[in-house]
């Protein structure tokens, strides 16, 4: 029951034959993880694309002074995975974390190269995946590079919503690259305009 919210998400991309759906149906393996386990760890490879089905994740990094950076957050019907280890097999060094109780669904490289060399379809579609995601890195890096605090917040509520009843403002601080106590100066400047 749980392939069939990837398939649909699928077919919003393109649509699938029964056969496509089938394949899905193998591909894909169902996991269930509990609030604060790990899918990722630094110094693992990223052995799996990771769809999720339910619940929230976030990947990110702790630094040499020991501070975590988070770089992204994955909520129903988003992907997570550490790509560059993913493909370079490589290990990371990130860590993806679940931040509540969730259901996801995990695709091996080697079933996604699968997919990739059979069926024209699933390339199509991860290609699509792929451009998005690079479109998303581009437009935080330059907001990151140009945009005040102040701006990178207003855009994340704007942009992101359904985040806010689910992560706390330090996690938010963190993937905005700023101070919890920062955030909630800027928080409170905008409660007062």
């Amino acid at each position: 029951m749980k392939r069939k919210q990837l398939i649909n998400y699928f077919e919003n991309i393109l649509p699938l034959n029964e056969e496509e759906k089938a394949i899905v149906e193998r591909a894909f393996t169902e996991r269930r993880v509990k609030r604060r386990q790990f899918i990722l760890q630094e110094g693992d490879i990223c052995k799996h694309h990771t769809f999720v089905v339910e619940g929230c994740f976030r990947m990110y990094m702790v630094d040499d002074k020991g501070k975590e950076h988070n770089l992204q957050f994955a909520i129903e019907n988003w992907w997570i995975a550490d790509i560059g280890s993913f493909y370079s097999e490589e290990p990371s060094r990130l860590y993806i974390e679940a931040m509540e109780n969730s259901i996801i669904l995990e695709l091996k490289k080697e079933d996604q190269i699968k997919l990739f060399d059979n069926n024209s379809t699933f390339n199509r579609i991860f290609r699509v995946l792929t451009e998005k995601a690079l479109v998303n890195a581009q437009r935080r890096i330059l907001q990151n590079i140009s945009s005040t605090a102040e701006e990178r917040y207003l855009d994340f509520l704007k942009m992101y919503p359904h985040f806010f009843n689910r992560i706390s403002n330090v996690q938010i601080a963190s993937y905005l690259g700023i101070t919890p106590e920062f955030l909630s100066t800027i928080r409170n400047k905008i409660a007062k305009s």
